[in-house]
């Protein structure tokens, strides 16, 4: 008996998920609960595990689709190792669909393609495919097909872009984005052309969506380190002794923006059409660096949280955010966000909001500087902060005393404890 692949929920908010690669081909031996096909979503990447063992039969969407949930993606035969369906098997038991799917769209068009019986014509482009012809202005009789029956899928058509498809005139064209020049020849042959990951498609479009429609901001400050570089060098091994983790500095600054959110809630708060909505829960997103590109795992709950309790699940979240097994749930609910460049070497920067939230903290390099203390020049571990917000929300005033805030917390660290 058959047994379906089909995507599985993918978590609230999230209704689609892009093929990112099969790691079986049809005719391979699948064992139970094995990853089969890994799905690009806006958020996370999930790896697709076979609901039962058997043999890979059919594959029903390749890779660089578009599909929902609950989409079939392909189906599991019975007995490991059993030769795959032949495909004119596959065409024939799934003609009659195909044929009544293309006289559906014969009947509203008259762009169907090729000639002879109705059944042998271009199926339709998928729907993804579709969205984005229509996106990028192409007619689809343009773009060569390479699916089933010359269906022409997702892929075909960044093809067509990249090779410089024209684009149909409309009556109220948008503005177009600038063209590519051309390569000289000499290095077009070392060029590498990769189709963007849908994670990389979302931060790009996410970040320009804040610049546009945010009035960002960023405001500075530094911050003198060593009261909480002293504290960590002295307790460090006691404490990774009693909680089993590290003592970092995330602990500590995560615990100053949740003292310093509760004094300033505009910076913890979001716009919702003529509304502000007040968060009353801190729930931290830390910005982590993968190979895949930027996520944001977040920390719930953490103004209720110990320092210990902090280090343990941003370690927990660091280590499957490099993994790739963060879950949906890890990555949603965030209200303010911090994002180490430090870590890089960033001595300074104006870090983008990560939206609808009104507010991010860029942390950067430690950095030994001379710095007047008490009418004298001594050497200090300093650090610049900036607070980036949302103008529309937030008053310059509140965005400069809450780093203010910050900044007293972590340079008297006692404070955290005492909750001063």
């Amino acid at each position: 008996m058959a047994t379906e692949i089909k995507v599985p929920t993918l978590g609230e908010s999230v209704s689609e998920a892009t093929i990112g690669k099969w790691f079986k081909k049809v005719g391979d031996a699948i064992a139970a609960d094995e990853p089969l096909v890994e799905l690009e979503t806006d958020k996370v990447t999930v790896e697709v595990p076979a609901p039962a063992a058997g043999t890979l039969v059919e594959i029903t969407v390749k890779e660089g689709e578009t599909v929902g949930v609950g989409a079939l993606l392909g189906t599991i035969g019975a007995g490991a190792g059993a030769p795959a369906t032949k495909p004119e098997a596959v065409a024939q038991a799934s003609a009659p669909t195909a044929a009544s799917t293309v006289k559906e769209a014969a009947a509203q068009s008259n762009q169907v393609a090729g000639e002879g019986p109705i059944e042998a014509r271009t199926m339709p482009p998928a729907p993804s495919a579709a969205k984005l012809l229509a996106e990028s202005n192409i007619a689809v009789d343009q773009v060569s097909g390479s699916g089933k029956r010359g269906q022409v899928l997702k892929g075909d058509v960044l093809d067509a872009i990249a090779k410089g498809a024209p684009s149909q005139p409309v009556e109220t064209p948008k503005v177009p984005a600038a063209p590519r020049a051309p390569s000289a020849e000499g290095d077009a042959v070392r060029e590498e052309r990769v189709r963007m990951t849908k994670l990389r498609q979302t931060i790009a479009r996410r970040l320009k969506d804040a610049q546009s429609t945010a009035a960002m901001l960023t405001t500075f400050n530094e911050v003198d380190m060593k009261a909480v570089m002293d504290l960590r060098a002295r307790y460090k091994d006691i404490f990774e002794k009693k909680h089993g983790v590290k003592l970092g500095f995330m602990g500590f600054f995560t615990k100053a923006v949740t003292h310093a959110l509760k004094e300033i809630p505009a910076v913890n708060a979001e716009i919702d059409g003529t509304d502000i909505i007040y968060k009353n829960y801190a729930h931290i997103g830390v910005a982590v660096g993968t190979d895949k590109g930027l996520v944001v795992p977040v920390v719930r709950n953490a103004d209720a949280m110990s320092i210990a309790e902090i280090e343990k699940e941003i370690g927990r979240l660091g280590i499957a955010a490099r993994d790739g097994k963060l879950s949906v749930a890890d990555m949603q609910g965030g209200t303010f966000t911090i994002s180490n460049g430090g870590v890089y070497g960033s001595l300074m920067s104006t870090p983008i909001l990560n939206a609808p939230q009104s507010g991010i903290l860029g942390m950067h390099k430690i950095q030994e500087r001379p710095m007047v203390v008490g009418g004298q020049i001594v050497i200090r571990p300093m650090m610049y902060l900036a607070l980036s917000y949302d103008h529309r929300i937030v008053d310059g005033k509140e965005a400069v005393t809450f780093l203010v805030r910050v900044k007293e917390s972590l340079e008297d660290p006692e404070r955290l404890v005492l909750d001063l």
